[in-house]
């Protein structure tokens, strides 16, 4: 039998509802609003449902849903729609699909084949969604996606919620705008703030790079980064890796602690430390606790320590580019072939000259050079020559007694394939050498000299070949008569104890003491002329 209805009013019992803790009790029964038609089968497939068709309309809680038919389940309160269904919650959610099955009790639809999930600008696409009314939360499976202010979110799983309006992404996650693409496991998403939270192995490409995270966050709107679990950004040939990173893509700063990486493949150089910082743009940086420079250019790696570096940038953006570096406080310098101290030091890469200031001390195999200030130049990143400005002072160990010496008020040595080959030395020049018997390399005896000019050539083996001086007074001693007054020069000094001995060395300073520091001496002028 078939009956129809134009209206139906009844009272009836339903199965205990959930509510949320303190919620007060309310009208929690389905209207049916509208339908052109309206019937009930007892022997079709849904005995107890009426069946609704024709511009059908449902109300529950503020909520509307219209289909064209669908089965209502009076006793159950619940119904099944078919075709065009569209569930309207206030001006903000619409829900739309092919089918939909809803529960007034618990509140939850179940919306199938061509599910679009809208609330306020952001919209969710998938072929299978459950809807949680009471606690406005979305679940999705089979695949789903979400465009949000321009960016795009897809995954085999995962969750919106209208309230909050943050969504959590499984599977297989990418998340795509103007700016980059996120690929991730897992992935937390804010469409109030636009910021994304990736956990689990990640990478996200761009033009300015890839970054490899486990723990990140990004925030669409502002193009900022944080990334946590030591994550890398690579950028071009330049790469750096943290514990944290911080990244801005509109500015292009670039900010890391702990345990920093910073490695520049071109020029052949890392950076390292607990802090550093680094602007893109400027080729402005800093790198402080532990810092350290790493050049790999040549056979042998550099190490260089501080307790801050920094690096200037200048006509970035030009083929004049050149750069500044500035290490500052407790220079340690260790290369298998050299080592150095100093208290400061500037490298500019516009005439290729490092200059070290306040107490440099240089070691290269048993010879030390040390003055007020010296100017290295270097040539394919190795040294051409050097300059020793003030108090220049040359020490070579023969043995544990005997040492060739050399003071003046400047130095310069010259370098070939990183063998010093030729040193100049100019004013009050003193020189205490060795001259040795090249049957047995035995000392022969001692030369001590005074002159204004002196010019020594070596040969590559670091053998005296030759000495040229203007006018010089000196005194050539035997070995077994050399005046104790003769073996050191006034102003000798030894600082082997200080010398860095590895690459870990360069983290333990130790001074000279204040007994041993040069005191800068002063320069004189000549008299200026006074014109009536």
């Amino acid at each position: 039998m078939v009956l129809c209805f134009f209206g139906l009013s009844l009272a009836y019992s339903v199965k205990p509802r959930r509510q949320r803790a303190g919620a007060k009790q309310e009208d929690n029964r389905i209207y049916l609003v509208h339908a052109d038609q309206l019937q009930y089968d007892m022997y079709g497939p849904h005995p107890d449902a009426q069946i609704a068709k024709g511009k059908v309309s449902f109300r529950h809680k503020g909520g509307t849903l219209t289909c064209d038919s669908a089965y209502f389940f009076e006793q159950s309160n619940s119904f099944e729609a078919f075709g065009h269904v569209r569930l309207r919650q206030g001006d903000t959610l619409t829900l739309t699909s092919d089918y939909a099955w809803y529960d007034g009790n618990d509140e939850m639809a179940e919306a199938r084949r061509n599910v679009v999930l809208t609330h306020r600008k952001s919209k969710l696409y998938c072929d299978s969604l459950n809807y949680d009314r009471m606690y406005g939360i979305a679940y999705f499976f089979e695949g789903g996606k979400l465009v949000d202010k321009g960016s795009t979110l897809t995954s085999d799983w995962g969750q919106y919620n209208t309230e909050t309006r943050q969504s959590v992404f499984y599977y297989n996650v990418k998340l795509r705008n103007k700016q980059f693409t996120m690929s991730s496991d897992t992935l937390y998403y804010d469409t109030k703030t636009a910021l994304s939270h990736v956990v689990g192995p990640s990478i996200i490409k761009s033009n300015n790079g890839i970054v490899h995270t486990n723990d990140g966050y990004y925030n669409s709107t502002t193009e900022r980064s944080e990334l946590y679990g030591r994550s890398t950004v690579h950028n071009g040939s330049k790469t750096i890796t943290a514990d944290s990173l911080y990244t801005n893509s509109k500015t292009n700063v670039n900010e890391g602690f702990g345990n920093v990486v910073y490695v520049d493949s071109i020029n052949k150089n890392i950076f390292l430390g607990n802090h550093i910082y680094y602007e893109e743009n400027t080729g402005y940086g800093y790198a402080t606790d532990s810092a350290v420079v790493m050049d790999y250019s040549q056979k042998d790696t550099l190490y260089m320590h501080a307790d801050s570096i920094k690096i200037f940038s200048y006509n970035i953006e030009t083929d004049s580019v050149y750069r500044d570096i500035h290490a500052f406080n407790k220079v340690r310098i260790y290369r298998r072939d050299i080592q150095a101290v100093c208290d400061s030091l500037v490298y500019t890469s516009l005439d290729s000259c490092m200059t070290l200031y306040r107490d440099p001390i240089v070691w290269n195999m048993g010879r030390q050079v040390l003055g007020e200030v010296m100017h290295a130049y270097m040539k394919d990143s190795v040294v051409h020559y050097a300059d020793v400005i003030g108090q220049a002072l040359s020490v070579e160990q023969m043995d544990s007694l005997h040492y060739n010496q050399v003071s003046a008020k400047e130095m310069r040595v010259y370098f070939e394939e990183g063998k010093p080959r030729q040193t100049w030395s100019v004013g009050n020049v003193i020189a205490i050498y060795y001259p040795v018997d090249d049957a047995d390399t035995t000392l022969i005896g001692l030369n001590y000299l005074e002159t204004d000019t002196m010019k020594m050539y070596l040969t590559s083996e670091r053998k005296l070949d030759r000495i040229w001086t203007c006018s010089a007074e000196g005194t050539m001693y035997p070995i077994t008569q050399i005046p104790p007054n003769r073996l050191r020069l006034p102003n000798f000094a030894w600082f082997d104890y200080i010398r860095p001995v590895d690459k870990d060395d360069i983290f333990i300073w130790r001074g000279k003491g204040k007994d041993a520091m040069l005191k800068e001496e002063k320069r004189r002028e000549p008299p200026k002329k006074k014109i009536d």
